[in-house]
This record gives structure tokens, sequence and C-alpha cells, in this order.
């Protein structure tokens, strides 16, 4: 729960998954990292200075751009051989990239907190004109296994939510790959910019306050900002007492803003999130991540949904230890 809210001072609910981007590296004193990914073929990179900005976008193929921000973010100025696999597929709102900023930190030999290591893969993306939050590389780094991160993006505090062991997460791909860099993210990040020059952060205004924001698109943008705080605070609560009818109910209602206010569903999400609540045990099911495509995620009783009956790409996950909790001996 909680999407949009990290870039607006608010709460969000993230969890991480056991699934994951890997990522191998073998140094040489060389200037030159020979990257093999699985997913998208091979490119060699200089890394015996830093990129400016105009260079770093000039890359080329685009994929070696977040690895080269990485690169720099690190001050990683050896070579040698990169190796990067996934059971996460690109485009699926599952956080792909940062988990792979996340793991490339790790091998480029990044120490720190999880919200240090997350501030680092965040500057990374926003040099390739990615406006994104803190959620999803502080979840891949600082997540634990059963347990959801309450975070403040305000305060810049983290509190483990346990996930009640009855609870079962499944994620639903609606065959419609998405990019932040190719979609209306950015677009969204400016409208909430300019929402909070009204009301300040909108994640620690009140839904009173939006009166004053004369706009009415920039009003359903802070609106859905808003009302996902309340209900991510809202949702840890009924995770932490075990109701998750009430999760579910919490998780349809989030939908339901990021389609009205904030635009951000498709119709293909909208259809998926229809069939999988119409199953019996299902609590309830949301877009997963920044929308405009990619999956959704259900909430339901051990047992309700049948995988493999659902004719599409989907996996069940479960809450997992990110990065620091499993590099821990």
């Amino acid at each position: 729960m909680g999407d949009h809210t990290d870039y607006n001072e608010g709460v969000v609910l993230p969890m991480a998954i056991d699934r994951a981007v890997t990522v191998e590296l073998v140094s040489e004193d060389v200037p030159v990292l020979e990257i093999r990914s699985d997913a998208y073929g091979t490119a060699v990179l200089n890394v015996d200075q830093p990129l400016d900005d105009r260079s770093l976008l000039r890359l080329a193929p685009a994929w070696v751009r977040l690895v080269a921000a990485m690169v720099d973010a690190a001050r990683h100025r050896s070579g040698g051989s990169l190796h990067i696999s996934s059971s996460l597929s690109a485009g699926s709102g599952l956080s792909s990239s940062a988990a792979l900023s996340v793991a490339l930190a790790q091998v480029f030999g990044v120490t720190g907190s999880a919200l240090q290591i997350a501030r680092i893969a965040q500057r990374a993306e926003h040099r390739l004109g990615v406006p994104v939050g803190l959620m999803d590389p502080w979840a891949s780094a600082g997540g634990r296994r059963g347990y959801a991160l309450l975070i403040d993006c305000s305060s810049l505090e983290a509190t483990e939510v346990a996930v009640p062991s009855e609870a079962r997460f499944v994620v639903v791909d609606s065959g419609r790959p998405r990019s932040l860099g190719a979609t209306g993210y950015a677009e969204r990040v400016r409208q909430c910019r300019a929402a909070s020059a009204v009301v300040g952060p909108l994640g620690l205004a009140e839904e009173v306050d939006l009166e004053a924001i004369r706009d009415p698109i920039l009003r359903r943008r802070a609106r859905h900002v808003v009302t996902e705080c309340g209900r991510v605070r809202r949702c840890a609560t009924a995770l932490e007492r075990g109701d998750l009818d009430a999760v579910g109910a919490l998780m349809a209602e989030s939908h339901r803003s990021l389609t009205g206010d904030f635009e951000v569903s498709t119709p293909e999400l909208d259809e998926l999130v229809e069939l999988l609540c119409a199953h019996d045990g299902v609590h309830g099911a949301r877009l997963t991540g920044a929308g405009f495509g990619g999956c959704v995620v259900a909430i339901s009783r051990p047992g309700a949904l049948d995988i493999a009956a659902l004719g599409r790409r989907a996996w069940e996950v479960r809450p997992a230890d990110g990065m620091l909790a499993s590099s821990v001996p």
C-alpha cells in the first residue's frame, strides 16, 4: 500500500518479496566493465572516470544506463565482468529497477543503512530522469521475512509490521508492460508538486486543506495522496490485528483511488482486479507499483486462487528478507 505517497512525504507500507535480481561481479584491475544481462544481452562500460548527466543519457543500449549511474554513485572505478539475472520481470511493476540498484550497491561495496542505500539508488534513477521516491529501494534493502515496512517518508522512520502467516499474496501480470520513463509518472510528480505548492507536502495535509487547490485535476491528485496515507495507516493496523478482510477492502479502495483520482490504472488492470475479487476467498486486490500497466496483487485465504487456472503469468509471493537481512551470515 502507498502508491505515489513516498515522493509526497507520506507513508507507505511495502514488503520485500521472495523474487530477486541477482548480480555477480568479478573485479579486475582494468578500466572496462563487461556486462551480461540474461534479459537484455551484453554491453561494455568504461568505469575509469565519472560520467556527466548528458554523457550518461547518451549511453547505449539504454538498459546499461542504470548500471552506469550506480557505478558513479558508488564511486566504483574497477572493471571486470558483471552478470545480471532476475526472477523479476521488467515492466511488471515489481520494482525490478530498485532491486537492481540495491544489488549493484552491494557488489560495488556500498555500506550503510537501508535508508542510506535507498538514497543512493534514488539518486541514480533521478539522474536518468525518473523522479522515483524512496519506497522501492528502501524495501528492497531493508525488508525482513514475515514483515511489511511502515515507512514515514517525512520523518524517514520505518517500523516493521507483522504479516499474518495465513495471508496469501498472488501477483498477476496484466499483460501490459510499463516503463516509468515512458509513462505519465513524471507528470504525476509534477502535478503533486504543483498541489503541494498550495497546501504544503501532500503527505502531511488533511482533506479539508484540499479545498484551497483550485485546479480540479491537481485537487484529485492531492486527494489520492491524502486518502492513501490514511489507508496505509489503517492497513498497518489491520495487519497487526490479523483482519485480512479489512486489508482487502483497503486494497480495493486504494485501487479505486488510483483509477479515479490519480488516473494511473488501465482497462487491463481494472479488469484483472475485478476478475480476482470475484473469487471466493480473495479479500481484495489492487494494481501494484506506479500503475500504467504491470501487475495486480491480490490478498487471499490459502488455496483461494489456483495460479495455473488463471491463464496468465502469476506468482504467489511472501514477505521476504531484503538485501541487508539476506546478507547477514
